[in-house]
């Protein structure tokens, strides 16, 4: 046990070098929270991010905590990765690139009882980081109305975290239930700087918001054998929606620079900042441990959310929640694991050879336009760490390619390399000595 409380506060240590860093740098990151982070550990980002009916013995997928029953009782496993990216970002001729790194995740699980296992980890949620600029005719449609040429410059960074206990149960042969609690911490600081043509003012709008809140995830899975070698799991999740007691805050500043005088408002919604309630149902078929197939889909309820926002109505400023900028959000993914032999004595043969796609709609509008579609695919590779003292270990290697384009808004191209490593040990192993 002290090996665990260790391990424990080594993920902790890890994870708060991951705080500050940003693992983007897409105008799209300043809806919302951010971002939403690639889900699922080294093995799942294999398959694209497929895991809602996924199950094992050797893997702790914190996607759906009903397959925390199916740990095996002797292990303990930690699971920690990494990724880096270039994204190309196009509008009409232009070309930018831009690189990112960051450390994704660490995770970690075990049994505690017969049929009863437990996870915990830290778990990135959104991201957000950006830098552009525009220039424009500012018009009546703006909060600020004016005849005149305005450069507008927009810049973000933050996002959010999560902590998280989970627990998984399989009270009868087949069905698992289980539930993550987690605590969701972050903030994010966006601002808009506008300077005007006569060169005498500016517009200075700066947007912030601290999150502190819980967040819960219940799951369950089904498993029925179809024939000896071959079994069917269906996996559904609920994550639940609610207000996360932030208020986001707008202060507004207009400077005159000839006569050095500046005017300062500051606006706040009260409670004004939510997570959308999700849905989760996904599918696995197993053949004999050798080849699993799945499909899942899930879908987040962002229509339902309000989205904070500075207006003039009858030439007053007011900061409030409005309607009709996010939609529902709904992913699909389908991917593939092929093991030759799991239990073979060539190291060849214990490597799993992973392949996944998806698509996704987007859960923000820009300027009334729905956003930018998500199409993704990827490949990877899981290799067995074989040596005198250990032979249950997993490196995770993953590739992957997400195109984000709608017309008339910037097309963005990402290539993500992920890296994560599955540390396995038989620390419940009771030994005897003769």
């Amino acid at each position: 046990m002290n090996k665990v409380i260790l391990s424990a506060a080594l993920s902790a240590a890890i994870s708060a070098t991951a705080l500050a860093q940003s693992g983007t740098n897409s105008p799209y990151s300043q809806y919302d929270l951010g971002l939403l982070s690639a889900n699922g550990s080294g093995f799942n980002r294999g398959m694209n991010g497929l895991g809602l009916g996924f199950h094992s013995h050797n893997q702790v997928n914190y996607m759906n905590p009903a397959s925390y029953s199916s740990l095996d009782s002797l292990s303990f496993i930690f699971d920690a990765g990494l990724s880096g990216q270039i994204t190309n970002f196009q509008e009409n001729s232009v070309r930018k690139n831009a690189k990112n790194g960051v450390f994704d995740y660490v995770v970690a699980g075990f049994r505690i009882a017969k049929h009863v296992g437990v996870s915990f980890g830290v778990l990135p949620y959104s991201t957000i980081g950006y830098n552009y600029s525009s220039t424009k005719n500012l018009n009546d449609r703006d909060a600020f109305p004016s005849t005149e040429v305005g450069t507008s410059t927009y810049e973000g960074k933050g996002g959010l975290h999560q902590v998280y206990l989970g627990a998984g149960w399989e009270p009868m042969k087949g069905l698992a239930i289980g539930a993550n609690i987690g605590y969701l911490w972050g903030n994010y600081n966006r601002s808009i700087v506008t300077s005007f043509s006569n060169g005498t003012n500016s517009l200075s709008r700066y947007y912030k918001a601290t999150i502190n809140n819980y967040k819960l995830d219940i799951g369950a899975q089904y498993t029925i054998k179809v024939s000896q070698k071959n079994e069917l799991s269906l996996g559904i999740t609920y994550g639940y929606g609610h207000r996360l007691g932030a208020n986001p805050q707008c202060e507004v500043i207009s400077s005159d620079r000839q006569t050095g005088v500046a005017d300062t408002t500051l606006y706040e919604i009260s409670n004004g900042l939510s997570i959308p309630t999700s849905y989760g149902a996904g599918l696995m078929f197993n053949h004999n441990n050798k080849l699993k197939i799945g499909f899942d889909y899930s879908l987040m309820q962002y229509s339902k959310l309000g989205y904070p926002k500075l207006n003039r109505n009858n030439n007053i400023l007011q900061y409030g929640l409005v309607d009709g900028v996010y939609n529902d959000r709904q992913k699909f993914t389908a991917g593939v694991e092929f093991c030759p032999n799991d239990a073979g004595r060539k190291l060849t043969e214990q490597i799993r050879y992973r392949i996944g796609a998806s698509y996704a709609t987007s859960y923000y509008k820009v300027n009334g336009i729905d956003g930018p579609k998500e199409y993704s695919v990827s490949a990877g590779f899981g290799i067995p760490v074989v040596n005198e003292w250990n032979n249950r270990s997993v490196l995770n290697i993953s590739g992957s390619w997400v195109h984000q384009e709608v017309k008339g808004l910037i097309k963005e191209n990402t290539f993500r390399i992920n890296i994560g490593f599955t540390f396995n040990e038989r620390w419940f192993a009771k030994w005897k000595v003769d």
